[in-house]
């Protein structure tokens, strides 16, 4: 099937078609025309054939005026049995009253001496002018010939009838159709033969055009590989020649543009920001896998075609003429509405050719997430210094200036505001050396002495400092608390450094001890999972607000800060305890119900150790 709609498609057919289309034109405007003339001709012809011999016209007028209409009858019979014409079918004489006088036609017999029913017939009597009509007869499917001439008395020229004369014009038809036939297939001979014709023909001229298709065939598929053979100077040799230049530049161009492609697109993939191309109607034609990345699309078919104001959301903010324009060349782009937490820096630049026409537009998008999150957490962190140092400061100042005042030479009242000066300046003190332990974290200039450490009796032990405070303190409006271990039996050595987990358990404990009601239960807990060690450390204090758990270790982060301060928080316990963790290789977090308590999990990761595998070390390599 495709073949054949390639045949029909092609040029020699149509070129062949062409041709028969004409010749079948020609030869039926000619068949037409000869045709038409010859049944005119026939027509003619026939008619003359048919008429009646004047004699016989004058004879049947002498007898519609004799009044002996009996006698006149028998000799109107006898006047039409002498007519001897073989193509006239019936002739019918009929008086000035309508009234049939005589018929040729024996069958119809009985009509004579009736009213005749034929409209013609009565309009001949009226107008006294002939009639002549082709008839087709339904009856014996037969076309008649049909001619009503009027009588007239030559002695006062009145109309004393009409003769109605019917002829079969089958054998007229039968003649023209059988030369009509004779003439149609000799025209499909013809037709025939010069369409065969036709298609040698445009085979000859149409080669060269096959070759010269084939040929652009294939450097559409890229083989530029074959040449056309060029059979001439004509037009159809040029263009041959034209096709083979056209092959050999289309093949450079397409080295240079696929050169140009191939290092286009390393760049593109290679390239640590994301880049959008577009029309100049902003419909989204190129993407990178980075600009994938940033806007959380797994295939670039989803943003292909699409508008860059819909991919980027910014709709409602601008309209694609603002960007191609240069009207907005820089933009902070927040993703949270598309569920991340990326913030984008997008770059606008048109693509403008030579004459200034903006083709589309380019788009690069570079992540400043960590850059906006440090310069957020820098402000906040300098607020939060300067909130900090300006309460004790001011405290100092105002004690200060009430010693000044006079203040110091009350013996009760001094002491205490130098006690109240002394504690603000120790608060301060320890701030600060929190402050720089933290900043040499950040920086990286801090190191640890690690040592493979008993962890069960190293907890153990810090926790016993706490239970001695506790056995030690005197004051009775000291908070009473009691400590509860869960330990596992098995020896857990764990290469920590010493110093700094103590610092960590130190500042876990003040908190739960800072925040636990008199007579509180503080539990601590020790058990090996997954090749991890796991502590953890609970309280039967207020607990923390849901909304509160993301920040409980960020610098300066108070959940009850009129509280913290009171007692002489820093603020910075908690941050200083998940750095160190991290330092250590481990996991610091809380899970905490407000109202019920809070519990601190510390994890390190541990490699369980057998004793004397070190020794059976050494006496292998002895």
């Amino acid at each position: 099937m495709n073949s054949k709609l390639k045949f029909y498609q092609s040029i020699k057919f149509k070129i062949a078609l062409v041709f028969a289309l004409m010749l079948m034109l020609t030869l039926e405007c000619v068949g037409a025309v000869f045709v038409r003339q010859l049944e005119h001709q026939n027509l003619n012809t026939f008619k003359q054939t048919i008429e009646l011999p004047s004699y016989v016209d004058n004879s049947l007028s002498e007898q519609l005026v004799n009044t002996n209409h009996k006698k006149a009858n028998q000799k109107i019979r006898k006047i039409l049995a002498e007519v001897n014409n073989n193509n006239i079918s019936e002739i019918r004489v009929i008086d000035s009253q309508g009234v049939i006088r005589g018929t040729s036609n024996f069958d119809n017999r009985n009509m004579i001496g009736q009213k005749t029913t034929e409209q013609m017939v009565k309009a001949t009597l009226v107008n006294n002018r002939s009639h002549t009509e082709n008839v087709y007869d339904n009856s014996n499917h037969t076309r008649y010939y049909v001619n009503i001439i009027p009588l007239v008395d030559n002695s006062n020229n009145n109309v004393v009838g009409v003769v109605y004369l019917r002829a079969s014009l089958e054998s007229v038809y039968a003649n023209i159709n059988s030369i009509t036939l004779i003439y149609l297939s000799a025209a499909l001979i013809t037709i025939v033969i010069g369409l065969l014709l036709a298609i040698i023909i445009s085979q000859e001229i149409t080669r060269p055009i096959e070759e010269m298709r084939k040929q652009t065939l294939r450097i559409a598929r890229g083989d530029f590989s074959g040449q056309v053979r060029v059979m001439g100077n004509d037009e159809l040799g040029q263009l041959a020649g034209a096709v083979n230049n056209l092959s050999v530049r289309v093949e450079e161009a397409q080295e240079s543009s696929d050169s140009e492609r191939r290092r286009l697109d390393s760049v593109l993939s290679h390239m640590s920001d994301g880049v959008l191309a577009t029309d100049r109607r902003g419909n989204v034609t190129i993407v990178n896998n980075m600009a994938l990345q940033l806007l959380g699309v797994e295939h670039d078919d989803e943003l292909i075609g699409k508008s860059i104001i819909d991919v980027l959301d910014i709709r409602h903010d601008y309209t694609v003429r603002q960007l191609v324009n240069s009207e907005q060349k820089e933009m902070i782009l927040d993703m949270s509405n598309s569920g991340s937490n990326l913030i984008l820096n997008a770059y606008f630049s048109p693509i403008q050719r030579e004459s200034g026409f903006v083709s589309g537009l380019v788009c690069v998008l570079h992540d400043v997430t960590s850059q906006q999150k440090e310069e957020q957490e820098r402000k906040e962190f300098v607020s939060n210094v300067s909130h900090e140092l300006r309460t004790p400061l001011t405290s100092v100042k105002s004690y200060v200036e009430a010693l000044s005042d006079g203040a110091w030479q009350d013996k009760e009242i001094a002491p205490q505001f130098l006690k109240v000066v002394q504690d603000e300046t120790e608060r301060m003190i320890r701030m600060i050396n929190d402050l720089l332990s933290l900043s040499r974290m950040d920086a990286g200039t801090t190191k640890l002495n690690l040592e493979y450490v008993n962890i069960n009796e190293l907890f153990n032990y810090i926790l016993n400092r706490f239970d001695m405070i506790i056995k030690k303190e005197e004051d009775p409006k000291k908070k009473k608390y009691t400590i509860e271990r869960f330990f596992t039996k098995k020896d857990l050595w764990v290469e920590i450094d010493t110093d700094k987990f103590t610092q960590v358990i130190d500042n876990i404990m003040n908190n739960a001890i800072k925040y636990s009601p008199d007579g509180g239960v503080i539990t601590a807990r020790l058990l090996e999972t997954h090749n991890h060690v796991i502590m953890s450390i609970s309280d039967q204090g207020l607990g923390i607000p849901r909304k509160d758990l993301s920040h409980i270790f960020d610098r300066f982060f108070r959940v009850d800060k009129a509280r913290s301060r009171k007692q002489g928080g820093t603020g910075l316990g908690l941050a200083i305890s998940k750095e160190v963790v991290n330092m250590l290789g481990g996991q610091i977090w809380v899970d905490s119900v407000e109202g019920k308590g809070s519990t601190f999990y510390i994890s390190l990761p541990y490699v369980p150790y057998e004793e004397g595998d070190e020794w059976d070390d050494q006496k292998d390599q002895n």
